[in-house]
């Protein structure tokens, strides 16, 4: 723990300690008679001396000291009852404090500035100490009323939270103490008689990073239009920079990005918004994205827990994730386990008895035989309690017809003693018949064979079974066996096992069944019967600007496909759209959206195209179908930083990446389907129906570096796109049963006979094992990140356009324009927010 400075002697106290480690400016010692052997006669007496002393008289035995060069004074900063503690607060010092020190001439100056940062960092851990027990934080009414004092808001503007740290002026840190509220990021310090203090509307950031500099390896960069401010030395600094990212985050897509964005009711009142909402909303963000599910769906558990998983033969461990709608579990080894466990899926759950080897044990059983064993769960009644409500809610708000015949008989499936743990292999218990299946409309598991456009088209041309049929065979027999042991359901395991099945192309007869399943879209078609086939009879025959716009994209859909060359595929393309339309007029109808669908109708029935359609407009490509398609420019900025990180030769050779961000806009508002073979793209457009947005990632910083050297050797953007284009024009698929459809999007090439010829399996493999490590939670933060300089950008747009309107209309020099438009926008920001 970190001791408020007082100043001892180190001469008195010599005799009692040893020096562990030193540097220039501080100290760790260790109290004699502790980690010593029993043969000195000094560590012997300090050790009786401390045994027999009452527990609040004992002296720690390990303790850091402040040592100023040339002073005989030394002061204890921190002290801890065993070496790993004392060691985290050296480690602190090292990489926070001890580069920093040098910069001071003067060696007082050091003296205070180290004990004002200690004092700071006791009144930080007593204030969060006070949080975390749910107590009228005194702490917290101090700081609240200095903060009003020092920079006089109006009572409308609350204080989050507040954190004691240093802003850089130059090579000079300043401390004192950083207030987060909800309009403004503001910073105060009086030090050696000089006083600072500095205010940042949020919605003046365009910038939010985190850096390093030559003192620190740890520093929040925060940029606006006039200046960057660096601040450090935080106590926690990766909560600190989560709640910044929340506040410019909700602050700037409240004020500027109004179209489609829907806050959390928690943030509806600026004035009752918390910490706590704050990390809240972070943490759904995380679980939404992470397991893809609807943005009005909200995290209630997060615990820590072990899964049986009968393909491993143990139990893995995990997080279950508990929401309105759903179960979840996480492995903690990343894309170890997955599972989503939909609640209308659920039968039961049940607690077990509790033994040594399977400590507070619940069994979960979902309608397709299956059950899940979770164990180690902390508080397991009141989880069980809550869980139980939820289901019974669930079940009254969409009632499950399921065949119950063998449900008393699945207990005889579950452990019942320690020697059936490792025997018994919990996944299909009993796989549901197909003539159980036949009576229920909604079962959710893998459905009967449909028709897709494709099996139409496939019904009236002959096909011979030739080697890509053969593998065809093989990819289904790989798929089936894989079924038996991992599920065939929405809550089938989902592991890297999997994945690999998936990147090597799902069988046609799966693909349009699994991208339901990897979606959970099969959810949404299961609890809506009937919604489609109203929303077709009430959309269609209505005239509109929507409906204009899609008849002119109809015939432009995958028009070199036979499914599209006659009124059977066009209709059905027509009826998807204006449904989806009509079932969201927030997005209403964005191009590129008619290629997606068109895909979709190919592999799966209308009514499953329309709910696919749905979960990727919303849910797994969010804010990308909308006029200013925000979601896809900020992925296109994410892209140029991972260009940057992964590809550094290539960024630095052509100056501006953003180049390529802005070629690549296509990949990710098509997934390739425009500019790609359509047997090729259909095999990322499988992968990313399983990994999400990361796919897209991957891929594409798989096709520049495939291309590196060309594209390093291009003379211009336009040579760099030709590359891109004649590279991805001749992706072939290997192992598609069809015969080959050509390109409308694609660009073709002249050398279409002698250009190397590329397999989109390599390319997927590739992007794996170069590109595949970037996890979900290092995504969306980037995103995060990233919107805010997106939506800045926008509102420097406007503002341009807004002056040069206005400009020739007055005599007004335009400095003074600017400032007045500033300040016009800031009165009306308050505004709206307030």
């Amino acid at each position: 723990m970190w001791l408020k400075p007082e100043e001892v002697l180190l001469k008195n106290a010599l005799k009692l300690w040893v020096t562990q480690k030193s540097s220039c400016y501080f100290i760790l010692q260790r109290r004699r008679g502790h980690g010593e052997g029993g043969g000195r006669l000094t560590g012997r007496l300090v050790g009786a001396l401390d045994a027999v002393l009452d527990s609040s008289a004992r002296v720690a035995p390990f303790r850091i000291l402040l040592q100023v060069p040339g002073y005989q004074v030394y002061s204890p900063i921190a002290c801890g009852a065993t070496l790993e503690e004392i060691n985290q607060h050296w480690d602190w010092l090292e990489q926070n404090l001890l580069h920093t020190l040098s910069v001071f001439d003067n060696k007082e100056d050091i003296a205070s500035f180290v004990k004002g940062k200690v004092k700071a960092l006791i009144a930080e851990e007593t204030s969060s100490r006070l949080a975390k027990q749910e107590e009228e934080p005194e702490k917290f009414r101090e700081a609240l009323v200095k903060f009003e004092a020092r920079f006089n808001f109006p009572e409308a503007e609350k204080l989050i939270t507040y954190y004691s740290c240093c802003c850089w002026k130059g090579r000079v840190p300043r401390q004192g103490w950083l207030y987060l509220s909800i309009n403004h990021l503001c910073f105060y310090s009086f030090f050696l008689g000089k006083e600072l203090k500095l205010v940042v509307p949020w919605v003046d950031i365009q910038k939010l990073e985190k850096t390093s500099n030559v003192f620190l390896t740890a520093t929040i960069r925060i940029t606006t239009h006039r200046k960057e401010r660096d601040f450090s030395m935080f106590l926690n600094l990766e909560e600190v920079f989560m709640l910044m990212e929340q506040l410019a985050d909700v602050t700037l897509r409240r004020l500027l990005d109004n179209e489609g964005f829907d806050l959390d009711p928690e943030l509806q009142e600026p004035s009752r918004i918390t910490k706590r909402d704050l990390e809240a909303r972070a943490q759904n963000e995380f679980f939404r994205a992470f397991f893809r599910l609807p943005r009005q769906e909200k995290l209630h558990a997060v615990v820590d827990c072990s899964l049986w998983t009968p393909f491993s033969r143990c139990h893995t461990v995990g997080r279950l994730f508990a929401s309105d709608s759903y179960i979840c579990f996480a492995s903690k080894e990343d894309g170890s386990c997955n599972v989503i466990l939909p609640l209308r899926e659920v039968v039961s759950i049940e607690k077990m008895e509790d033994t040594s080897v399977l400590p507070n044990p619940i069994i979960i059983s979902i309608r397709s035989k299956m059950a899940f064993q979770f164990i180690r769960l902390k508080d397991r009644d009141d989880l069980v309690q809550t869980l139980l409500i939820r289901l019974k809610q669930v079940h009254a708000d969409h009632p499950v017809h399921y065949d119950t015949s063998q449900d008393d008989d699945m207990t005889s499936h579950v452990f019942h003693s320690t020697s059936m743990c490792s025997d018994h292999k919990f996944g299909d218990l009993e796989m549901v018949s197909s003539q159980n299946r036949e009576g229920s409309e909604e079962e959710t598991s893998l459905p009967p064979p449909f028709e897709a456009l494709r099996a139409v088209l496939q019904r009236s041309g002959s096909q011979s079974l030739d080697l890509r049929m053969n593998r065809e065979q093989i990819k289904l027999s790989l798929w089936n066996d894989h079924f038996v042991e991992y599920g065939r359901t929405v809550c089938m395991f989902r592991t890297e096992k999997v994945r690999k099945l998936v990147a090597m192309g799902i069988p046609e007869s799966l693909r349009g069944t699994l991208w339901l399943l990897f979606s959970d879209a099969i959810t949404d078609l299961a609890s809506h019967p009937g919604y489609y086939a109203n929303l077709v009879e009430e959309s269609m025959g209505k005239c509109c600007l929507v409906t204009e716009e899609i008849e002119r994209d109809l015939h432009r859909s995958l028009p070199e496909h036979p499914a599209f060359q006659n009124e059977t595929g066009i209709a059905a393309l027509r009826r998807v759209l204006t449904a989806y339309a009509h079932h969201n007029p927030k997005i209403g109808y964005c191009q590129s959206m008619n290629i997606l669908t068109s895909v979709l109708l190919l592999y799966a029935k209308e009514e499953e195209a329309f709910w696919l359609l749905v979960a990727v407009c919303e849910r797994m490509l969010p804010d990308y179908f909308n006029h200013r398609v925000i979601g896809a420019q900020v992925d296109q900025s994410v892209f140029e930083e991972l260009i940057k990180e992964h590809l550094p030769e290539l960024a630095e050779h052509l100056k501006d990446p953003s180049a390529l961000a802005s070629i690549s806009l296509s990949w990710f508002l098509t997934l390739f389907l425009s500019i790609m073979p359509l047997e090729s793209a259909v095999n990322i457009v499988d992968c990313f129906f399983y990994d999400g947005i990361k796919t897209i990632f991957q891929l594409g910083l798989a096709v520049l570096d495939a291309n590196a050297e060309d594209l390093r050797s291009s003379e211009d953007d336009g040579q760099a796109l030709m590359v891109l284009s004649r590279f991805l024009d001749h992706i072939k698929n290997e192992d598609s049963p069809g015969p080959p459809v050509g390109n409308h999007h694609a660009c073709s090439s002249d050398d279409r006979g002698t250009y190397p010829v590329t397999d989109i399996a390599d390319l997927i493999r590739d992007s794996y094992e170069k590109f595949g490590a970037q996890s979900v939670e290092q995504i969306e933060h980037m995103r995060c990140r990233h919107r805010v300089r997106v939506l800045q950008g926008h509102e420097d747009t406007t503002k341009q356009n807004v002056l040069r309107i206005v400009t020739p209309e007055v005599s007004f020099l335009l400095e003074d324009l600017e400032e007045i438009y500033d300040l016009f926008k800031g009165k009306v920001n308050h505004s709206r927010f307030c």
